[in-house]
């Protein structure tokens, strides 16, 4: 299969450093990407940084220095941290980039030239953390709900706006009609409803510029003024295939985000591209988020947990692990360091370290010498595992694998090959290893470099002992 796959996370915001949320959604990213790969796609992996806007500018006052070198230092934080979490990405974009700030100014001037953009005044309330004027309805007890400790800022000037209510319902038809030329999947289900209900209950213009943040791209036509951060950040999928020669990737198969960010995503993207002629996204999904032993992650609350705390603790494949395990799909998932801890243990150090060791030590006492095995990853084996993919539900794919793992574990106590000798323990011991080699196929996108020293260990002819995979913590 030669199928093109072009995927992408959000670009993230530059006023803070990477944590477990960014962390989330690119591994997640990356397991899709591996997959992928596995099946014989060409894949584009796309992340990066968002370096425009007030609080970039100011988090850079605070710290004394300009924007530009902030966001260079903030920036480098992310582009460091994922190979360090065994994340392999195809280009790592800035907004920052010039080729990036030009294209942006070229479609947005094509967007002005339709008739798609006037100017008016506007008046309303601002959320300086999200970046976004927001309706009164969505306020709560004053604030927003996203940025609870920031006051909402009542704002007035004039602005230029983009028709966004021209395309409701072309959005609409594009999300309901599965035989619409402009279908896009927005998901999971109760995603696409919530998207949905807010088109159909109506929604104004969007305010697409700012006349007293000079800390952003200018518009073209008038350049007091200077482009909302969030339409100059949602080309950056764009930009990015025009600035690397990869237009070939052209749609997105999957923008995957966090919930936060789902109507930029969903809607007014889309509606962006379509007032531009430029082919919509195949596809949304917005996971929610994680909730650290019940509360919000905060600095304030000092339960913020960072990439580099879980490798440091759990190593880069364990990370991976509990970042799967723990995805939250639909719903938000509650997790913390104890519940990380005992979740590795009983999973990686009892469950599948124990089983390899145990099965290496039946092998290697036995002096066998076995067929040299070829591993066929993604076969009938992994069509369970493929589908729970498909949907990005890998607590499932993950449990189906360890669900082969205790199949195995009993099987190993029920056979007692150590009490076997001759023909009926070589039998016991080659279909062992091949239950192994396809666990260990299975897991080549959540693990990799685990998987792949399974797979050499038990490859054979042969087979020895190891150190353990992952030490009991």
């Amino acid at each position: 299969m030669n199928k093109k796959f072009f995927i992408t996370t959000p670009i993230y915001y530059v006023n803070d450093k990477p944590h477990i949320g960014h962390a989330c959604t690119t591994v997640a990213a990356d397991i899709i990407a591996r997959y992928h790969k596995l099946l014989g796609g060409e894949v584009f992996f796309l992340t990066g940084t968002d370096e425009h806007g007030a609080k970039v500018a100011e988090e850079a006052a605070k710290a004394g220095i300009d924007p530009q070198t902030f966001c260079d230092k903030v920036s480098q934080t992310f582009r460091d941290i994922w190979p360090k979490l065994g994340i392999q990405t195809d280009y790592f974009i800035r907004t920052t980039n010039p080729e990036h700030k030009k294209i942006v100014q070229e479609v947005l001037q094509k967007i002005y030239d339709k008739g798609d953009i006037y100017k008016a005044k506007y008046e309303g309330c601002y959320c300086v953390g999200c970046e976004k004027f927001i309706a009164e309805t969505d306020i709560v007890d004053g604030h927003c709900p996203l940025h609870p400790t920031l006051e909402i800022q009542k704002q007035s000037e004039e602005n230029y706006f983009f028709k966004l209510k021209k395309y409701i319902q072309p959005l609409i038809e594009a999300i309901e009609k599965n035989d619409n030329k402009n279908h896009y999947l927005v998901s999971p289900p109760g995603k696409k409803e919530e998207v949905l209900s807010k088109l159909k209950s109506g929604i104004t213009d969007l305010s697409i510029s700012r006349a007293n943040v000079s800390w952003g791209i200018p518009i073209p036509w008038d350049m007091t003024q200077t482009i909302y951060v969030w339409f100059d950040a949602l080309l950056n999928y764009y930009t990015a295939l025009k600035i690397t020669g990869q237009e070939k990737f052209w749609p997105a198969d999957l923008h995957l985000v966090g919930k936060e960010i789902l109507w930029f995503h969903a809607v007014i993207w889309e509606a962006m591209l379509l007032s531009a002629e430029i082919s919509l996204p195949k596809g949304v999904f917005a996971h929610s988020f994680y909730m650290i032993d019940g509360q919000k992650m905060s600095k304030s609350l000092g339960n913020v947990i960072t990439p580099q705390d879980l490798i440091d603790k759990f190593g880069v494949d364990g990370a991976r692990y509990l970042i799967a395990s723990s995805f939250p799909c639909d719903d938000d998932s509650d997790v913390g360091w104890e519940k990380f801890t005992l979740k590795y243990n009983a999973d990686l150090a009892n469950g599948l370290g124990n089983l390899v060791a145990r099965i290496a030590k039946l092998c290697e006492k036995s002096e066998f010498s076995f067929p040299v095995a070829t591993v066929n990853v993604w076969e009938r084996k992994n069509l369970l595992v493929a589908k729970h993919l498909d949907n990005l539900q890998f607590d499932k794919a993950l449990s189906y694998i360890w669900g082969h793992i205790k199949r195995i574990d009993k099987e190993i106590d029920e056979k007692q090959p150590w009490a076997k000798q001759g023909k009926d323990l070589e039998n016991i011991l080659g279909k062992l290893r091949i239950d192994l080699l396809e666990i260990a196929s299975g897991l080549l996108p959540f693990i990799p470099e685990t998987a792949e020293r399974i797979i050499k260990q038990f490859t054979g002819p042969k087979i020895k002992s190891g150190p353990p995979l992952f030490p009991r913590i």
